[in-house]
């Protein structure tokens, strides 16, 4: 296995030692490994989720096999337009980030304004002199 160092919000980590304290997962590694795979299941049809006692653990959170998160696709559109617009508030490319969703969504559509929100942390962000790679979002 790679081992791979990722840094998450403290009310994150905080909330999943409560799970595994409370014994929903065994350990922080279970729970990491099982949304890792779940989120990958979700974003591409053919992944076959490794993860032991994979189906076990679904079950026992009573997930869905293929949860609709946003629309028929399975909000698979919508995080590939998060993505989207991250990779172009990363680099300062915020005309290119608004003409995106502005291609793709309506003024009035929900996950447009959500993605609107994002840019703008991006922008307020470059504006102050942060860096959004450095801020960790």
């Amino acid at each position: 296995m790679a081992k791979d160092t990722v840094r998450y919000p403290d009310a994150v980590v905080d909330e999943i030692d409560r799970l595994v304290e409370e014994g929903t997962f065994e350990s922080k590694s279970e729970f990491y490994r099982f949304s890792a795979e779940y989120v990958l299941a979700i974003v591409d049809d053919d992944w076959e989720p490794e993860t032991f006692n994979y189906a076990e653990i679904r079950d026992e959170l009573d997930l869905d096999e293929e949860p609709v998160l946003l629309g028929a696709d399975g909000g698979r559109d919508f995080l590939n337009a998060v993505i989207t617009v991250r990779q172009y508030g990363l680099r300062n490319e915020f005309e290119e980030a608004e003409t995106f969703i502005d291609e793709n969504y309506d003024v009035t559509d929900r996950s447009g304004m959500v993605l609107e929100e994002l840019l703008r942390v991006y922008r307020d962000r470059a504006e102050t002199g942060g860096s959004g790679a450095q801020s960790g979002l």
